[in-house]
C-alpha cells in the first residue's frame, strides 16, 4: 500500500488529521486540489478563524501551536447582544469574560493565511506524510481490504481507507452514495476585514440584527473580521456597492465604538444553509469537516466542528492500530460516527434554531429573547457553563472530548 490513510481535500482539516495521524505512526497522502504555496504566501485576503480553546489545545498537541502563537490574537471577552442599525444595543445582552474561567482565553483568532503556512511546514517535515498539492481525485474504489483513488494526472494510490475532508459539495461523499439532508436560510454571508481607529480589547462581539446576525471578531493590532449575514436580496445589494458603499452601509451597524473604519482586506460573500452527511462513514470511508456538517457561522463553529472531528477520527484509528486492528474495518469506523455524529448534528441543529430565533424582528420575540439572555447574563453558573461549551471543553451529554482537544498526545 502507498499510505494507511488517504485525505481527500489539504485545506485545514486534512492536514491536521495527517499530523495528528503521524503522531500515532499511521501514514498518510494529503490530495489537495489548491495549489499550496500560492495560498500560504499570498497577502492577507481578509479570511480568519475563530478557534475556540479546545482547537488551540489540538493544534499544540500536534506541534504547530508554536509556529502560531505570536500571530494570533486572544479573544479575552465575547459580547452579545440584540441591536438595530443606527441604534443603541438592547439593554440585555451576554458579556463572557475569560477572566472567569480557569483555562485562559476563550479562544484565538488566527488568519487563514498563517494558519495554512503552518500545517503546510509541518506536513513538509513529517515523513510520515505525502503532500499533494495541486492534484484532484476522479475516481475511488472499495476492495475487502483496501481503498484507491484515481487522480486526474491517472495516477492511482492505495491505502486502508480513505477520509473525504473536501468540504460542503465533498465528492468523496458523492462517490461513496452518501446523501445529505439541509435546506438553505435565504441569508448571504458577507466577509471582511476590518482597520478601526481604537483597540478592540480582545472582544469578540455578536450583534444580532434584523437581518442576520454581524459577529466582529478581534485579529491582531487594530482590525477586526466581520462575518455579516443579511437577507440574499439585501446582500446582493451591499455586494454590489464599492467600497465606500460598503462601509457607508456597514457603519450604522458596526457602530462607533471602535472609531473611524476601513477596509483592511478584499471582500467576499457566500451563501448559508445547513446540510449534513446522512452517514459519517461508508466502506473502508470516513468524513471530517464541511463534508460531514456544514453550520451557520451564527457561532464562529465551523472550522471547531470540523477539529473535533480530527481529533475523534484520530483517536478512533490510532487505538485500533495499537491494538492491532484494521483501522479501515466498518466496526473501528463505526466507533467514530457513534463518538461524532448526535454530537456534531446536536450543534448544527442547536445553531439553526439560535439563527431562526435570532433573525425575527417580532417585538415579542426580541423581548423574550432579551430577557433569556439577561437572565444567562445573571447567574455566574448557568454563564461560565455557556462559556466552556463556547470554548470547547463541554461536549454533548453522553460523549467526551478526545485527547487532543484536551491537550494530551495520542
Amino acid at each position: 500500500m502507498d499510505r494507511d490513510v488517504l485525505i481527500v481535500g489539504g485545506g485545514l482539516n486534512g492536514p491536521a488529521l495527517a499530523l495528528a495521524l503521524a503522531q500515532a505512526g499511521i501514514t498518510s497522502a494529503v490530495i489537495d486540489a489548491r495549489p499550496a504555496r500560492a495560498r500560504a504566501e499570498a497577502g492577507f485576503d481578509g479570511r480568519a478563524y475563530a478557534l475556540a480553546l479546545a482547537s488551540v489545545r489540538l493544534l499544540a498537541a500536534i506541534g504547530i501551536w508554536p509556529a502560531l502563537a505570536d500571530k494570533a490574537q486572544p479573544m479575552l471577552a465575547v459580547e452579545a447582544a440584540d441591536a438595530r442599525p443606527g441604534e443603541a444595543p438592547a439593554p440585555f445582552g451576554l458579556q463572557f469574560l475569560s477572566a472567569e474561567i480557569e483555562e485562559g482565553p476563550l479562544g484565538q483568532m488566527v488568519e487563514d493565511r498563517h494558519l495554512y503556512a503552518a500545517f503546510l511546514n509541518a506536513m513538509a517535515a513529517a515523513p510520515a506524510i505525502l503532500h499533494l498539492p495541486g492534484a484532484t481525485v476522479t475516481a475511488q474504489a472499495i476492495g475487502p481490504a483496501s481503498a484507491t483513488v484515481t487522480l486526474a494526472d491517472g495516477r492511482a494510490l492505495t491505502g486502508r481507507m480513505i477520509v473525504g475532508a473536501d468540504g460542503r459539495a465533498s465528492g468523496t461523499a458523492q462517490r461513496a452514495g452518501i446523501t445529505r439532508t439541509g435546506w438553505g436560510y435565504g441569508q448571504t454571508a458577507l466577509v471582511a476585514a476590518i482597520a478601526h481607529e481604537h483597540p478592540h480589547g480582545g472582544v469578540a462581539r455578536q450583534v444580532f440584527l434584523p437581518g442576520g446576525p454581524l459577529a466582529i471578531l478581534p485579529l491582531t493590532g487594530n482590525r477586526s473580521s466581520i462575518v455579516w449575514s443579511e437577507t440574499d436580496a439585501n446582500a446582493a445589494r451591499i455586494a454590489a456597492l464599492d467600497d465606500a458603499g460598503f462601509l457607508e452601509v456597514l457603519r450604522p451597524r458596526f457602530g462607533t465604538g471602535l472609531g473611524e473604519i476601513s477596509l483592511a482586506g478584499p471582500r467576499f460573500n457566500y451563501p448559508l444553509g445547513l446540510t449534513l452527511a446522512d452517514s459519517y462513514v461508508a466502506d473502508r470511508l470516513a468524513l471530517v469537516g464541511d463534508a460531514a456538517h456544514g453550520v451557520h457561522p451564527i457561532a464562529g463553529q465551523g472550522l471547531n466542528l470540523g477539529l473535533r472531528d480530527v481529533a475523534a477520527l484520530a483517536e478512533t484509528l490510532a487505538d485500533a492500530h495499537r491494538r492491532g486492528e484494521d483501522i479501515g474495518a466498518g466496526n473501528v469506523l463505526d466507533r467514530y460516527q457513534g463518538w461524532r455524529r448526535f454530537d456534531a448534528t446536536t450543534l448544527a441543529l442547536g445553531m439553526d434554531g439560535v439563527n431562526r430565533l435570532f433573525a425575527t424582528d417580532n417585538p415579542l420575540v426580541r423581548a423574550t429573547r432579551d430577557l433569556g439572555m439577561g437572565l444567562v447574563q445573571s447567574i455566574p453558573a448557568l454563564r461560565r457553563t455557556f462559556m466552556r461549551q463556547a470554548a470547547g471543553l463541554a461536549p454533548s451529554p453522553g460523549t467526551r472530548l478526545p485527547r487532543l482537544m484536551d491537550g494530551r498526545p495520542l
